[in-house]
């Protein structure tokens, strides 16, 4: 049972630290194409 709670804690913690790395690069995007866009106008 702790084995596996364990294992599954370093699951999560790597899910985690992907999700946080495809996160920012999304916002970085985002955020790029919104500067791009308004200096354009």
């Amino acid at each position: 049972m702790k084995k596996t709670g364990a294992k599954f804690m370093v699951v999560l913690i790597g899910l985690v630290i992907i999700f946080k790395t495809q996160l920012t690069n999304l916002v970085t995007t985002i955020f790029e194409k919104i500067t791009s866009e308004s200096s354009t106008i």
